[in-house]
């Protein structure tokens, strides 16, 4: 019995990077607001880049409570939107080639958003991370913290619910 060849490592990492880039490319507003995306594995984590329009108290100052608010939740959406993006590939229901800016998932919706501010948003660069505390066929529930200069000490966090998209097939 001859079994194929399996592919490289580094062209399925490609695929894959190929597939987020084309999740994250798929939202304008996520360009607009300068946050990008690396994986390692199937952990994300989200950077927003400092720039002067995200400055909301320019006599600090301080990152815009909004610009935060809206960070967090980007980073919740896309990790949901990951996931279940990831968990197709790996069970081979989506060729992650197939995935581009025509042929993308729906996203989440978004049902509450509650975010705690820990401390000011210095003028820096921010990162975040989510972890999916639930994800059912409706329903998921989502945990994000977000971070400047040491994760160990978060800015701000927030926890969010979101109307799952329907699955085809």
């Amino acid at each position: 019995m001859n079994r194929p060849r399996p592919e490289p490592v580094q062209v399925i990492k490609q695929r894959r990077d190929g597939a987020l880039k084309a999740l994250v490319e798929g939202v304008p507003y996520i360009r607009f607001m300068g946050i990008d995306f690396t994986r390692r594995g199937d952990e994300l984590t989200a950077t927003m880049a400092y720039d002067e329009k995200l400055i909301g108290n320019p006599m600090l100052p301080a990152l815009h409570g909004g610009a935060t608010a809206a960070f967090l939740e980007v980073t919740a959406i896309i990790e949901l939107s990951w996931t279940m993006l990831w968990d197709d590939i790996e069970a081979g229901r989506i060729d992650p080639q197939a995935v581009d800016r025509s042929h993308l998932p729906r996203l989440p919706k978004t049902i509450d958003f509650t975010v705690d501010y820990l401390r000011t948003g210095l003028p820096r660069d921010a990162y975040a991370r989510a972890r999916v505390n639930r994800s059912g066929r409706r329903y998921a529930s989502v945990h994000v913290e977000g971070w400047q200069d040491n994760q160990a000490r978060p800015f701000a966090q927030a926890t969010g619910h979101f109307l799952m998209p329907a699955r085809d097939g």
